[in-house]
This record gives structure tokens, sequence and C-alpha cells, in this order.
């Protein structure tokens, strides 16, 4: 009919699913799930073993709603702490519509590579290769071949080298991960970023700058548990955590001489809160001893940790 607008029915579809990012630790998955959604909700740190749980993060574009679910790195555990991480990260891979399989380029293949993809092998979701940190190839040539590796041995839907520190908004990768969502409508609000409640992340961000701060002195045997969060009349926001150690030694070294070093994390976890939450935080740490914990199912359950 004259004067009829025409739409193109294309133009309507909507696309919503979860995107499972995995790798073996250290490659940069919490630093691209950042990037990603353009908020900072997975914890970073150079140190490997970082990331615990699988945290959802939500991101929305004009025609998509992704899921993505940030996962432990998979390795070979040491204790129950890791039998508990890699289940998690191994049980995502049934869970999704599409694999991000994230890959160091600047390190050598291993056997952790290797292992990860005999997992994706026995499941038939979509796998897209993600050579991350190619800004640190100083031979830029080698990607090529670095990629072919990979390629030879798995059957990727795509492959897209990204630098997960630099990058904007990695269009490509996004565009890829669409075309395998299914269509339909999103499942949480735009204004939502993450399934985790404000108390957890809260946590994850006071354990990464106690990772941070203490380096190899206290690596992995870190938790941390908020008792109280609660908000004012003025709406300022009374947080009091607690850090778990296993060792009185540990201890010490998370406080600091006089207390220093525990205010310096207490002052850089406040900084990053404030910033998510956009409120005044008032912030008490504590540091507590609990014995060999990693190894406890009753403390993993209590830290959040199903062991």
């Amino acid at each position: 009919m004259k004067g009829e607008i025409t739409i193109d029915k294309q133009e309507q579809k909507h696309y919503a699913g979860f995107a499972a990012i995995v790798g073996r630790p250290n490659v940069g998955k919490s630093t691209l799930t950042n990037g990603l959604i353009g908020e900072k909700i997975a914890i970073m740190s150079d140190r490997p073993q970082t990331t615990r749980n699988k945290i959802m993060c939500i991101m929305n574009t004009e025609n998509a709603q992704i899921m993505f679910l940030d996962t432990p790195g998979i390795h070979k555990p040491q204790h129950k702490l890791g039998q508990y991480m890699v289940r998690a990260a191994e049980s995502t891979l049934h869970e999704v519509d599409v694999i991000l399989f994230v890959v160091d380029v600047s390190e050598k293949r291993g056997a952790g590579e290797d292992y990860i993809l005999e997992q994706l092998r026995k499941v038939k979701t979509p796998v897209i290769l993600v050579a991350n940190k190619i800004d640190k190839l100083a031979d830029k040539g080698k990607l090529f071949s670095i990629i072919e590796s990979y390629t030879k041995d798995f059957t990727f839907v795509a492959v897209v080298p990204v630098s997960a520190l630099q990058d904007i908004e990695f269009p490509g990768l996004v565009g890829e991960i669409i075309k395998h969502l299914p269509e339909g409508p999103a499942y949480f609000p735009d204004d939502m970023i993450t399934d985790q409640p404000e108390r957890v992340i809260a946590a994850e961000m006071i354990r990464e700058k106690v990772l941070r701060a203490t380096r190899d002195e206290v690596p992995h045997s870190i938790a941390v548990e908020v008792d109280e969060f609660k908000v004012r009349d003025n709406d300022d926001i009374y947080i009091r955590a607690n850090i778990f150690v296993e060792r009185e030694s540990q201890k010490g070294i998370v406080i600091g001489a006089k207390g220093s070093l525990l205010k310096k994390i207490g002052e850089q976890s406040r900084r990053d809160i404030e910033a998510l939450l956009g409120n005044k935080v008032f912030l008490d740490l504590w540091v507590k001893v609990k014995p060999d914990w990693r190894n406890k199912d009753k403390a993993l359950r209590q830290f959040g940790y199903q062991g």
C-alpha cells in the first residue's frame, strides 16, 4: 500500500545466549570479560588461578544480550579448592551456546592448552579461538603459525586475535559470538551487568587487592568473606569483611608493619567498590586464620565454594 513503511524483519531479530570463557590460568580471561562489558566485575591479577567461581557478566548490544561466564582456569588441581575450580570450569562447557577458548600467544603452547582441547572435543558446543595478548608478541609475523598450531588440531568456528588489555569494544569477537546465539528476548534488564550480589563482588575486589599486595608471600591461601553490608540512612555503605589466611605468619604479612599493608589494601579496595556502587563506602577489614581451609569441605562451603 502506498505510503506504508516497510521494516526489514531481519532488523527486528534479537538474540540472547550464554558464552563461556575458558583457558588455562593467567591467559587474560578476566581482563577480556571486563573489557567486553565495560565494567570491572571479574578480578584481575597476574597470579595464576585468580578466578575461583563462575562469574556471569552481562553485555547488551543493539540486537543481542550475551551472558559471559568467566570460569576458573583449567589446571591440575592441588587441593579440594582446585578440584572445585576445575569442575566449575569444565561443567560450563555443556551449559552454554558458544565457547571462547582464550590462549596467550606470547607464551608457548603447552600441556594446559592440549588438555583443554581434549575437553572441548567432548562437547558439541561451537568454539571460537581467541588469540589474546597480541600486543605482547614481539614478532607479529609469528601470529599465523601460532594460530595454525591450534586450527590443525581442532575445528574452530572462528579465530579472533585480540589484546584484552588494549582493545575497545571487540566488535569482531562480539559479532562472531552473536552468530551462535539463539533468537529470543533478553534474559535480564539492560542495566544489570552481573548475577553476583554486591557483597560477593566487594569480597572479590578485596581479594584482588590482597593478591596484588602480598605477591608470592601469600599465594592463594586467601579467602574473603563479607560479614556485613549495610546501606546507611545517608546512602553511605558500611562493609565489614574478614580476610582469611591459613597460617599465623601469613596474617602478619597481610597486616604489615603497624597495619600499613592492610590499610593500603583497604584504601585500594574501597576506591574500586565505590566506583562500582556509586556510593561512599566505609570498609572495615579484619584478618583471621583458618588452617588449611582449602582442603576442608566446611570452609569451602562457608566461602561459597562447594567442596
